[in-house]
C-alpha cells in the first residue's frame, strides 16, 4: 500500500472507522514507515487536544440559532388584498391588450363590421392572428349571407 493512500486513511483508522482489513493493511504500513508513524502520533496529539477543550455554550443557543434559520412570515390581509387587486388588474390589463394586439377599423358605412388590416393577413398557421382573422371573415360571411 502507497503511503498516500495511508495518510488518507489515518484518521479513520484512528476512529475506528476502516474494515477489518483495511486495518490490517494500515497496520502493517505503520510497522514500515516512519513519515506516517509521525503523522498518527500527530493526529493522536491533535485528538487528545480537542478531547481536553471545553466549550461553553450559551444555555438557549440551539433555539436562537433555529429562530434566526426559520423566519416565520405573516401575511397580513392588506398583502393578500394587493396581491388580489394585482392580478385582477393583470387580467383585465391583459384582456384589453390582447383584444387591441392586431389593429382592425370598422367599416365606414357603421354596420359594425370588422375588417382586418391588409397587412395582417400573412399570419402562420395555428398563431393568434390567423385565428382571429379566420373568425372575423367568418363572421363577415355570416352576415353577408343573411
Amino acid at each position: 500500500m502507497a503511503g498516500d493512500g495511508v495518510r488518507e486513511r489515518l484518521s479513520a483508522w484512528l476512529d475506528g472507522e476502516l474494515s477489518e482489513d483495511e486495518r490490517r493493511e494500515v497496520a502493517a504500513h505503520l510497522e514500515v514507515c516512519e513519515e506516517c508513524r509521525r503523522e498518527l502520533a500527530r493526529l493522536q496529539r491533535l485528538d487528545a487536544a480537542l478531547g481536553r477543550l471545553e466549550a461553553a455554550v450559551p444555555p438557549g443557543l440551539a433555539e436562537r440559532v433555529l429562530d434566526r434559520l426559520q423566519p416565520r412570515r405573516r401575511r397580513y390581509w392588506w398583502q393578500s388584498l394587493a396581491l388580489a387587486a394585482s392580478l385582477l388588474l393583470g387580467i383585465v390589463l391583459g384582456g384589453t391588450l390582447a383584444r387591441d394586439f392586431y389593429p382592425y377599423q370598422t367599416a365606414a358605412n357603421g354596420a359594425g363590421e370588422v375588417l382586418a388590416l391588409e397587412e395582417f393577413n400573412d399570419f402562420p398557421q395555428g398563431s393568434l392572428g390567423a385565428v382571429m382573422v379566420s373568425y372575423q371573415m367568418d363572421q363577415t360571411e355570416e352576415s353577408n349571407g343573411s
